[in-house]
């Protein structure tokens, strides 16, 4: 049956189960029916033929997930949004509150993986003007997760982070407790945000009815209280190309001499 899940903002599971399980219903009255799933690996998830509708970073639809069709993408309203673009907070800990990027010379990063725009390709579009002979950080710590960064941190495994303004917002209104010690120093500029996307193989048809039901969910008085919970302002369908923005950060990093973190 085709599949369908919202991963990449899992923060409070009792509102992402309720954004599934409203989608389910929507569909189901256009005739179209699937089945929630819960994904950890999710590159695999995301080029699975029988997915419905995912959500994934601008970062690897552009560079990994050629074959996948756009959707649309959810406008927030998360601090630090405008419109369906995102942007990412540059956090350290509240020692540091004072200091600037700049002063992060040396010091040491964590990402939650390199296939991340908000939280690896957008840091170092912002530190490559800074970087010499192309490097700026002493190291780079994979996480695995924004909240896995934000550990790092307030342990002291390393010393700065981007994090994904959205994921921050959430964490504050569900668990404030992971962001204690931690203070925003900075910002990067907006990005296109996460799109929502379908497997190659869904007809137009399917496609458009997806549309329909994100547009419902997103327009409907009843939604509301969830969708505030959710911090969704509204769905919009960009033209594909509204990415590409994402891979021209990594190559303008790139005319710096920066290729990694």
């Amino acid at each position: 049956m085709p599949i369908i899940s919202l991963p990449m903002y899992d923060i409070h599971h009792p509102t992402t189960l309720g954004l599934t399980t409203a989608l389910t219903t929507l569909l189901t009255h256009r005739g179209v029916l699937a089945e929630v799933e819960w994904h950890t690996d999710l590159l695999p998830h995301w080029r699975d033929d029988n997915v419905l509708l995912s959500q994934t970073c601008g970062y690897p639809l552009v560079a990994l997930l050629p074959d996948v069709q756009l959707v649309g993408a959810f406008q927030s309203s998360a601090q630090g949004c405008e419109g369906l673009r995102y942007r990412s907070w540059l956090v350290a800990r509240k020692e540091d509150e004072n200091l600037t990027l700049r002063d992060f010379r040396g010091r040491r990063a964590v990402c939650n993986s390199e296939d991340s725009h908000s939280g690896y390709n957008s840091l170092r579009y912002v530190i490559a003007p800074l970087a010499r002979a192309g490097t700026f950080f002493s190291t780079t710590l994979l996480s695995g997760s924004h909240r896995q960064s934000l550990s790092a941190l307030r342990e002291q495994r390393a010393d700065i982070a981007a994090i994904d303004c959205i994921t921050w917002a959430l964490l504050r209104a569900h668990h404030p407790e992971e962001l204690v010690g931690l203070e925003i120093i900075g910002e990067t500029p907006l990005c296109a945000a996460l799109p929502l996307i379908t497997s190659a193989k869904t007809d137009a048809a399917t496609l458009e009815h997806l549309r329909s039901a994100l547009t419902e969910l997103t327009t409907d008085k009843k939604y509301q209280p969830l969708l505030a919970q959710s911090l969704i302002g509204g769905f919009a369908v960009p033209e594909r190309a509204f990415y590409d923005e994402v891979q021209a950060w990594e190559d303008q990093a790139a005319e710096y001499g920066v290729t990694a973190l």
